[in-house]
């Protein structure tokens, strides 16, 4: 007799296929025509109409800010300062005044400065744009930091149309409606009493005679 049993492991060791058929099957998008903008190509005519229909098909499209808002930061370390002063100095893109080095870090191509590393010397540094402990640490050193001052508008707000005084008096002085007493109304609602019904009695001795 044939026996039949389950092995031991199930794992397809070898088996270039496992278990999904033809290799060309289970192998990402090769059945769909591929991924995302694939099939848009030279030969791509079955997706012409679509195309058609929809011009914003190809390209990236939405808001763009205006370039007077976007602001492109161009950061620099106390580190990197630090270590550069020497060759700063030749190059006449800083200047000493005493024990401290005065810096512009526009003439540098920089904005911004950061707080990675340590100061053993003061710094007059003038920016745009820094961080916290890099203000911090210029400071504890015996520095000074002058920060680009911030524009703030100022919103006038428009004075609302108030209404005459004339108009809301009037309003006021408008004396209520006087409803109509209820009694009245309740009078006219009442309807007036039906004829009383002849006895079945008599009814019946009037079809006697016609008879």
């Amino acid at each position: 007799m044939t026996t039949y049993k389950k092995r031991k492991n199930r794992n397809m060791r070898g088996s270039q296929t496992h278990g999904w058929g033809a290799k060309k099957k289970h192998r990402g998008a090769g059945s769909r025509g591929g991924r995302g903008m694939a099939g848009t190509g030279k030969r791509g005519d079955a997706k012409k109409p679509c195309i058609w229909k929809d011009t914003k098909y190809f390209g990236k499209y939405g808001f763009k800010r205006p370039k007077k808002i976007t602001i492109k930061i161009k950061a620099i370390n106390l580190k990197t300062i630090e270590q550069s002063i020497e060759s700063l100095l030749s190059k006449k893109l800083i200047e000493k005044k005493n024990d401290s080095y005065v810096i512009d870090l526009k003439k540098l191509g920089f904005n911004k400065v950061l707080s990675t590393g340590k100061i053993t010397k003061k710094f007059n540094i003038k920016c745009d744009y820094a961080s916290k402990k890099a203000v911090e640490k210029i400071k504890e050193s015996g520095g000074s930091i002058v920060l680009k001052e911030k524009k703030v508008k100022i919103v006038k707000e428009k004075p609302k149309k108030e209404k005459p005084v004339v108009e809301t008096i009037e309003k006021v002085e408008k004396k209520p409606k006087e409803k109509e007493p209820i009694v009245e109304t309740a009078e006219e609602v009442e309807e007036e009493p039906k004829e009383q019904e002849k006895p079945i009695a008599q009814k019946a001795e009037k079809k006697l005679k016609i008879n």
